[in-house]
């Protein structure tokens, strides 16, 4: 169990490290800027993650939290799943469009060729972890038949990629700007639509 200083130095270490990242890009990034950030010492940064690459990778572990929190929670309430998902969308959107997660991204594009580990957590975080109890939440509805006419991972990835589409994409190309509010609930509105037009009862 950490106590509240540990905790504190933590937050202090993994927003010097979205700071570091935005201001180097991955490559340029190291553990003393880092520590030097966060003011904390080197070893410290070494102690409690090891090396660079796990330390963003803990980083996005904790950025997909709150989104695997909410699901696992709507799973346990059984309740009306558009109504759900509806809730869900814009965290959904947050987890992949938000600032810190395309500074993620950008970081594990710039890993591919070192050591992939940053592109192999995002996939562990997101594509499989999240994309499963999203379809977890599916399967109820259509246990309960509020939804029906196919299969809950059909249903999952229409509903992720009305939801989410090239939007990543695009965000990690600076193509657009992040997200407002507004957009997020306007897109989970449209997926949430889409799911009732298709496969609701």
């Amino acid at each position: 169990m950490e106590t509240a200083k540990q905790k504190d130095r933590r937050t202090r270490i993994q927003k010097a490290a979205y700071t570091v990242l935005e201001k180097k890009g991955y490559k340029g990034a190291s553990m003393l800027d880092i520590a030097r950030q966060a003011g904390c010492s080197n070893e410290t940064l070494y102690r409690w993650y090891g090396n660079k690459q796990t330390l963003f990778a803990s980083l996005v572990a904790e950025n997909a939290a709150t989104v695997k929190a909410q699901l696992t929670q709507s799973i346990q309430e059984d309740g009306d799943t558009i109504e759900e998902l509806r809730l869900l969308g814009p965290l959904l959107l947050e987890l992949v469009t938000s600032r810190r997660a395309i500074a993620l991204s950008r970081a594990a594009a710039g890993d591919v060729y070192h050591t992939g580990m940053l592109g192999d957590a995002i996939a562990r975080e997101s594509k499989n972890t999240i994309a499963p109890l999203v379809e977890s939440l599916i399967r109820i509805a259509l246990d309960r038949k509020l939804l029906h006419r196919s299969n809950c991972s059909e249903i999952a990835d229409m509903f992720l990629t009305v939801l989410i589409g090239d939007t990543q994409i695009q965000r990690v190309t600076g193509v657009i700007p992040e997200l407002t509010e507004a957009q997020k609930e306007d897109r989970t509105d449209k997926a949430c639509a889409v799911i009732q037009k298709l496969y609701g009862t």
